[in-house]
C-alpha cells in the first residue's frame, strides 16, 4: 500500500470521525441535524430522520472500514468513501443551486451557509478515495520503512484538520472589515 493510500486513509478517516462525532455528541447535536437536512429540503419529511441516522452510521462505518489493515476493508472503505461523499456533493450542489442558504452542519455548529466550496471539497476527496481505492486493493505496505508510514499518517490528518475547519478558515481569510473612504487612518 502506498504513502499516498496511506495518507487519504488517514485524511477521509478523521474527517468522517469529526463529521459523525459532532453529528452525536451532546443531546442536541443529532436533531440539528435532522433539522439542518430538513431545511434543504431534498428529501419528504417522513424520510429525514432515517436519512440522518443513516448518514451518522455509514460515516462511523466506513471511517472503521479505513481503518482496517487487510486491503479488502481499506479498499471498501475507499470506494464506499467515494460514493458517500459524491452523494453529499450532490445533494448539496442541488441545495445551493434552489438557493438554500442553510448552514452546513457537516462538522456540528456553524453558521456558514452551504456554497460550492462544500460541493468541491467533498469532490475533491472522492476523487482522492477513488483513486486511492485500487492501491488500498492491491495489498500492504510490506517492507515501507515506519518513518514513511507516519509520516504519511501524519500528512493525513493535518489536512483533515484543515478540512474540518474549512468554513473557519475561509471566513477568516475573506472576512475583511472595511473602513469608509472618509476613516482612512492618516500618514503624518
Amino acid at each position: 500500500m502506498s504513502y499516498f493510500t496511506i495518507g487519504v486513509r488517514c485524511l477521509i478517516g478523521a474527517v468522517f470521525l469529526a463529521s459523525a462525532l459532532s453529528k452525536v455528541s451532546g443531546r442536541r447535536a443529532l436533531p440539528a441535524f435532522v433539522a439542518s437536512l430538513r431545511a434543504l429540503r431534498l428529501l419528504p419529511a417522513r424520510a429525514v430522520r432515517p436519512v440522518a441516522v443513516l448518514v451518522v452510521v455509514a460515516e462511523f462505518t466506513l471511517c472503521g472500514l479505513l481503518a482496517v489493515p487487510h486491503p479488502a476493508g481499506a479498499a471498501a472503505g475507499l470506494a464506499g468513501s467515494a460514493g458517500l461523499l459524491l452523494i453529499f456533493a450532490a445533494g448539496i450542489g442541488t441545495a445551493v443551486r434552489r438557493g438554500t442558504r442553510t448552514p452546513c452542519r457537516c462538522f456540528g455548529a456553524s453558521t456558514v451557509p452551504l456554497s460550492s466550496r462544500h460541493v468541491v471539497r467533498n469532490v475533491l476527496l472522492a476523487g482522492l478515495a477513488g483513486l486511492a481505492a485500487p492501491a488500498a486493493a492491491m495489498g500492504a505496505a510490506g517492507g515501507a520503512p515506519p518513518g514513511g508510514l507516519l509520516l504519511a499518517a501524519s500528512a493525513g490528518l493535518v489536512l483533515a484538520v484543515l478540512v474540518v475547519a474549512l468554513d473557519d478558515l475561509a471566513v477568516l481569510f475573506t472576512a475583511v472589515p472595511r473602513q469608509p473612504a472618509g476613516n482612512a487612518p492618516r500618514r503624518h
